[in-house]
Order: C-alpha cells, then sequence, then structure tokens
C-alpha cells in the first residue's frame, strides 16, 4: 500500500500584494506550510490562511524562512548558528498564536528557500533548526529534503522525521535541487512531472538532471500553488495518485 502526503507552500501574500490560490489549493492538499512572516506574509494574511486550512480539516506547519522580504527568502545568507535558531523559535511563537485561535495544532516545520536549502546541505544549521523546533515541542514532525542533512538532523535529535521530493524540480545526482538559476531546474512538462512523482513514490528513485537513477525516499510530494497552471497540475497529479492506488493523506498517519 502506497501512502503519500501532499503540501504546499500556502500563505505568501503580503498586504496588497497577492500570490498564490491558496483559496482553491487548501481543499486539494493534506498538510499546509504557512509563511510565518520573515520571507512573506503578515498576520492578515496568516490569520485567514489559518481559518481555511481549518475550514477545509487540513494539517498545517510553519514555514519560517531567512528575514528577507524583498527577495523572498531566496537569497542565502550567513547566520549564526544561534541566529538560526531564534529565527526559527520566533517564527514558531508566532504561527502557533494563530493556531490556537482557529483550534489547531501544529503538525510540522518546513523550513523556506535558501533556508531550506542551506540546510538540506549544512549539518551545523540544520541542527540549530532542529533544536529551536524541539525546544518548542518535540512532537512536531520536521520535513525535510529527502536524504539531505536536515533529515539527518532531525533524526540525531530524535524528531519526527518527514522527507519530501518535489514534483516540478530536477535532482543533481547528489539528492540536492537543482538550482533554479540553471537550465532544466524546473520541470515544465506535467505528464513528466507526474511520471517522476509515481516513480518516486512506487520506486523510491527519481532520474538526475545527468540522467543518472538516484534513491530517494518519499513521505510527502510538494506541489506549488502559485503559477498559471498550478491550480490544474495540484489537481491533476492529486486524481492520478489516487487512480494508481496511492493513498493521499496527511504527515502524522505516516510518520
Amino acid at each position: 500500500m502506497y501512502r503519500v502526503d501532499l503540501n504546499s507552500d500556502l500563505g505568501e501574500s503580503f498586504g496588497r500584494y497577492t500570490l498564490g490560490n491558496d483559496d482553491q489549493i487548501i481543499p486539494l492538499v493534506s498538510s499546509a506550510n504557512v509563511a510565518c512572516g520573515f520571507h512573506a506574509s503578515d498576520p492578515v494574511v496568516m490569520d485567514q490562511t489559518l481559518a481555511m486550512a481549518a475550514a477545509a480539516g487540513i494539517r498545517v506547519g510553519a514555514h519560517p524562512g531567512y528575514p528577507d522580504l524583498m527577495g523572498f527568502g531566496r537569497r542565502n545568507m550567513t547566520v549564526s548558528p544561534e541566529e538560526a535558531k531564534a529565527y526559527t523559535l520566533y517564527q514558531l511563537g508566532a504561527l502557533d498564536g494563530f493556531c490556537r485561535i482557529h483550534g489547531l495544532r501544529m503538525q510540522h516545520v518546513k523550513p523556506h528557500g535558501a533556508f531550506y536549502n542551506m540546510a538540506a546541505k549544512d549539518y551545523t544549521l540544520s541542527r540549530a533548526i532542529c533544536e529551536a523546533i524541539k525546544g518548542f515541542d518535540a512532537n512536531l514532525i520536521v520535513l525535510a529534503l529527502s536524504g539531505g542533512e536536515l533529515a539527518r538532523a532531525a533524526i540525531d535529535l530524535g524528531l519526527r522525521t518527514a522527507q519530501e521530493a518535489y514534483a516540478d524540480r530536477a535532482y543533481e545526482e547528489d539528492g540536492s535541487l537543482v538550482n533554479r538559476k540553471k537550465p532544466g531546474a524546473m520541470i515544465t512538462d506535467e505528464d513528466e512531472a507526474i511520471a517522476r512523482v509515481l516513480r518516486m513514490v512506487k520506486e523510491q528513485k527519481v532520474t538526475a538532471i545527468t540522467g543518472r537513477d538516484i534513491p530517494i525516499r518519499v513521505d510527502s510530494i510538494c506541489v506549488h500553488g502559485d503559477g498559471a497552471k498550478a491550480l490544474a497540475f495540484v489537481k491533476k497529479i492529486r486524481s492520478v495518485l489516487t487512480a494508481e492506488g496511492v493513498t493521499i493523506c496527511p504527515l502524522d498517519e505516516i510518520v
């Protein structure tokens, strides 16, 4: 029996600037990663996003990033472990306040953008993030790039750990995501993306950008909620997974 979580990065609008199709994506996923105000979002958006998640009955998690609104959290920053730990804790606390108001319990934590990608390769940074998570709530699930250092740090600290893959991103042979600036980094053909997802879930393998097959553990698939074709793609991937006998369920029913 195959089971997988579908997660999406949501709540990333800010003030008068709207990003994504959150109201339409939320009913189609099982877990939402909600921005916490550092790379995107604001208090009103966080409140609205959790209200929609509660109404849809899906799980929510924190999506902490670097303090970089202008760069959408995608620019690398050099921070100490103490700073990384404080950034994480601050954002967990912010989202938890809204969770309490809406009768929700935070399920997981997934770092965003450069915070996520740097942690995937930097054990020291990953451990600082995981120490903040464990100190805040040791029952939280760490959602990390499959095979990366964040997953390793979470396991070392005894935290529940889920590993994710991307439907629309290409992989290097070491399991890291191909930099968005490189040709071929994004998988734009829907049929190709869905075929890759099915193989990742059923065979635990993915073809790297070099053409070589690499192993990959998949507890969750990230589906992006922005972009012109995002909604149609999420609907299609959910439909195909279900038709192929894959049960879609939240992380806390998998790990």
